[in-house]
């Protein structure tokens, strides 16, 4: 894609050339000649500099007419041509919380909506986002808690870590998260509300079209790097949505999705919507790697370099699904880094299922990693 920081060059902002342009125009008016550093040169170059400014404001106004490289505001007001929805904004992550009472009661109890909780060292806060009652002769009821800070920074709080009462109520004993918290999100960066306008485009089907519900679905949150819609069986829609750090979507993402993709003006009458999990196929990275002797690069420099390819594999192989796991791809990789040569044990070539063979879709995870520096070799 277009970097967003250049500006398509609708006109010329070569200094030199307009320099060129102004002094002949002036030596054909006046019947002179400009010699170098004279009072009529060194006014036709201020006036250049001043002209070249404005065609490099021209050329950026001009690109911020073009939803690839506007910007900001600039690129909000665009996505009103393609009637694309607001970009989004960052959203709070969320849990299942569990609260409980000393004993069984004669009365039901609630959990008032807000109720806060927090985590051992109160690094976030939680509220509840409605009433919890806890029926007669019950210890316990569950209900959704939000994090009060939106982001991705509450996203990843495993169960039992949230176990720290705020608002205590009437003969209350404890409390828990019961799913690990997930959706949070941060706000979409300008390539991300770039892509939803392109896909966008999609959404103006009412006949239940597969980029419809991708584009619906990829709404949820700027986190989801990829989904794929597929219908194993005529009348069923299967989503299956995976996060940008290469992980499945967690239960407060899917059932996100799931909501979004099931409303009335999306889903046709005829389709059940499901949102389920890829099949996850493990690989494991090993090599070893040569260095040059005499080469320019030092072997610790070679190894920093090594590490951020493998990273870089990594993000790239787990970024969609049904990718194929590609060995190629990480030799690519390794070979930009000055080693020499690359004995690669693992991974092998897989080809992994993409969902258009009606069968769930699959996604690499990197297992272990087994780097060996095997030493110098003469060229």
């Amino acid at each position: 894609m277009t970097a967003r920081n250049t500006a398509y060059p609708f006109i010329s902002t070569d200094t030199d050339a307009l320099t060129t342009l102004l002094t002949k125009a002036y030596e054909r008016i006046t019947g002179t000649t400009v010699r170098p550093a004279s009072p009529e040169r060194l006014f036709i170059q201020w006036m250049s500099s001043i002209l070249v400014q404005e065609r490099v404001q021209n050329n950026y106004t001009g690109s911020q007419n073009i939803p690839s490289r506007a910007v900001g505001e600039n690129l909000d007001a665009l996505a009103e041509l393609t009637h694309c929805r607001p970009r989004p904004e960052a959203a709070p992550a969320g849990c299942m919380m569990r609260f409980y009472v000393s004993q069984p009661l004669p009365t039901a109890l609630i959990v008032p909506a807000g109720t806060r909780v927090t985590d051992a060292a109160g690094s976030l806060v939680w509220a509840t986002e409605a009433e919890a009652c806890i029926p007669i002769g019950e210890t316990s009821v569950e209900t959704l808690a939000r994090c009060q800070t939106a982001g991705t920074v509450g996203n990843g709080f495993l169960p039992g870590q949230i176990n720290t009462i705020v608002d205590l109520y009437d003969y209350y004993t404890a409390c828990e998260n019961i799913t690990a918290s997930d959706g949070g999100a941060d706000r979409a960066t300008d390539e991300e509300y770039y892509e939803l306008m392109r896909a966008s485009m999609d959404a103006y089907s009412c006949a239940g079209a597969k980029g419809s519900y991708i584009y619906f679905a990829k709404q949820v949150s700027t986190e989801i790097a990829d989904v794929i819609a597929a219908s194993p069986v005529p009348g069923v829609v299967k989503l299956y949505v995976l996060m940008r750090d290469g992980t499945l979507a967690g239960d407060e993402i899917k059932r996100a999705v799931l909501n979004a993709c099931s409303a009335d003006e999306v889903r046709p009458l005829t389709d059940q919507v499901f949102v389920e999990d890829a099949e996850i196929v493990p690989f494991d990275i090993s090599f070893a790697y040569y260095i040059q002797s005499g080469g320019g690069k030092s072997a610790a420099d070679i190894a920093a370099a090594v590490q951020q390819a493998v990273e870089r594999y990594k993000a790239w192989q787990c970024a969609k699904l049904g990718r194929d796991i590609n060995p190629d791809e990480l030799r690519e990789y390794l070979y930009h880094t000055g080693v020499k040569r690359i004995e690669l044990a693992s991974p092998a070539f897989t080809a992994l299922r993409d969902g258009r063979d009606k069968l769930t879709p699959q996604v690499a995870a990197v297992g272990t990693v087994t780097i060996t520096n095997g030493g110098y070799e003469d060229e």
